[in-house]
C-alpha cells in the first residue's frame, strides 16, 4: 500500500555559505599566523654599493688588493704572501694616527683567501676598525 501517491518528496538541499565561511576563516587565520620564508639562489656579484662616497679621512690606512693577489698598503707594495710584511706595513702606517680605519680596496676577482688575510693581519697589528670600499653602481666600469 502506497499512501504516498500525490506526495512528491522533498530534496534535502545543502547550504554552502557557512562552509565558505568557516574556509575563509581559516585561511585568514594561516595567513596572518605564518611566517614566510625567502628562499634565494646564490648569484652573488661584488662588489658594488649604491651609496654616496664618504669624505676621506686622514686616519685611513688603504689596503688594495690586485686580482692575483698583490697588495699596496698606504701606497706601498708588498711582496705576496707574506703575513709579516702585511702586519708590519699596517702597523706603520698606524703609527702616529688615532683609530685608523683600515680600507680594503679588493678586486672583484681577487680571492677571498687574500680578503681574509688582511683582516687577520689587521686583528695581529691591533687595528679593529676595518671596511671594504665598493664602486658606486652609477659609474661606467
Amino acid at each position: 500500500m502506497n499512501f504516498r501517491r500525490g506526495r512528491h518528496r522533498e530534496e534535502p538541499e545543502i547550504n554552502f555559505i557557512p562552509l565558505i565561511d568557516l574556509l575563509l576563516v581559516i585561511l585568514i587565520f594561516l595567513m596572518v599566523t605564518t611566517t614566510y620564508s625567502r628562499f634565494s639562489e646564490i648569484k652573488v656579484k661584488l662588489p658594488s654599493a649604491d651609496a654616496e662616497a664618504k669624505d676621506s679621512q686622514s686616519s685611513e690606512i688603504s689596503v688594495a688588493i690586485a686580482e692575483d693577489g698583490e697588495m699596496l698598503v698606504a701606497g706601498k707594495k708588498l711582496a705576496p704572501g707574506s703575513r709579516d710584511a702585511l702586519v708590519a706595513a699596517l702597523k706603520d702606517a698606524a703609527a702616529g694616527k688615532r683609530e685608523p680605519v683600515v680600507v680594503v680596496n679588493a678586486d672583484a676577482k681577487a680571492t677571498h683567501q687574500s680578503v681574509v688575510n688582511v683582516m687577520e693581519a689587521a686583528r695581529v697589528a691591533h687595528l679593529s676598525q676595518l671596511t671594504f670600499a665598493t664602486q658606486n653602481l652609477q659609474t661606467p666600469q
